[in-house]
């Protein structure tokens, strides 16, 4: 690669010319810069030789720091775009006038089938209400829904929980098709053959909760059946990191808070062993010691492992990367992006949601079986 030139590789629909897959990535919206996101874009390119990326920004600034990499050479195209979306955004602001920026030109090569996924640091609620506006809504999907992952005593190590920031509301038809979509990504992101589906409640008992909630509980059976998962019934917010459920369903306020309620959690335990550990000479020699299970301890306490919430219920797949990613952080979330793209996760998806649609029309009628082929 030129020292004064970016690479201009013209990679074709969703990599098919070049055997990879192409993932689009906006270089500018994170806390950290284009330079933390373009070093994520390295080292997913070291792990892993079937990427390829699309990166979309100020060409004048991302046209030195991807010269740099030799390991970028050939695998990443630039897409100029000279403005871009801030934290303090208004969603409906950037719904009107987005064009134009990398976020924009991101959800576009998603769109327009260059890739087939989009990562991006930004901000949330104007990346959603790009991608709503530009991909719009799978057919039968009224709300989209933010799933992420969160650490659990799983033996994968993570269960999925989905809404935790699209919309604060949730509908029992919405609650199902969470259920549907939440099980789908499980079966695909963290290859669990029949995932397990519980409703995030006060309590387990059925006589408990919302309206909203016991009507779901009604009718998710049913929903079940096609979606080719286990509902368990109502789960509390104890089973968020247990092993009792692969699936946590609940409304975008609820799972947000809890959300942000474990990562403030994670950091202050994280904090505490750190403050414990160094306050005596005693206690450093023990974590001398014991560096090889601290390390281990670190590894899976490291949010930057679990970086990436995933947009469902779309005509194309996003992924929602930390704003403050580094690049283990962002290339977590490309790692993300590239095995949901793998798998073709969006069109089995689309189907799953269209046969549980069916389903939940009619729940106490009897179930197709046939419907259930997609994974």
């Amino acid at each position: 690669m030129s020292p004064d030139t970016a690479d201009t590789t013209q990679l074709g629909p969703s990599g098919q010319a070049t055997g990879r897959i192409v993932i689009s990535v906006d270089a500018m919206g994170g806390d950290r810069g284009p330079a933390a996101v373009v070093a994520g874009l390295v080292l997913s390119a070291e792990m892993n030789p079937r990427i390829a990326f699309i990166l979309h920004g100020d060409e004048a600034v991302l046209t030195p720091l991807v010269n740099k990499h030799p390991e970028l050479s050939g695998r990443c195209a630039l897409r100029h775009a000279p403005r871009v979306v801030t934290m303090e955004d208004k969603p409906a602001q950037v719904m009107r006038n987005g064009e134009g920026t990398s976020m924009w030109s991101c959800i576009e090569s998603v769109k327009l089938g260059e890739a087939t996924v989009a990562v991006s640091c930004g901000n949330t609620g104007a990346l959603m209400a790009v991608a709503m506006i530009r991909l719009r809504r799978l057919p039968g999907v009224t709300r989209p829904a933010i799933a992420c992952l969160w650490p659990s005593r799983n033996p994968g190590g993570f269960n999925v929980m989905l809404d935790v920031g699209a919309d604060v509301k949730a509908e029992p038809e919405d609650l199902l098709q969470f259920a549907t979509m939440g099980a789908s990504y499980a079966r695909n992101g963290l290859n669990l053959k029949r995932p397990r589906v519980g409703l995030l409640n006060v309590g387990t008992e059925e006589n408990k909760g919302r309206p909203e909630l016991k009507q779901a509980f009604e009718q998710m059976p049913a929903v079940a059946a096609v979606g080719d998962f286990d509902f368990v019934g109502f789960v509390e917010g104890g089973d968020i990191p247990g092993d009792r459920v692969d699936v946590i369903v609940t409304d975008g306020f609820n799972g947000n808070i809890a959300l942000k309620t474990g990562e403030g959690t994670a950091k202050l335990m994280s904090d505490f062993i750190r403050e414990a550990l160094g306050a005596s000479l005693l206690s450093r020699l023990g974590a001398l010691l014991a560096l090889g299970s601290l390390r281990r301890l670190q590894k899976r306490m490291d949010p930057r492992r679990m970086n990436g919430g995933v947009f469902l219920g779309l005509n194309g797949t996003v992924v929602k990367s930390h704003g403050s990613a580094d690049a283990t952080g962002v290339s977590a979330a490309i790692k993300l992006a590239f095995e949901l793209a793998k798998s073709g996760f969006n069109e089995r998806l689309a189907a799953r949601v269209a046969s549980a649609g069916r389903a939940g029309q009619d729940a106490s009628g009897d179930v197709d079986s046939g419907n259930g082929r997609a994974t």
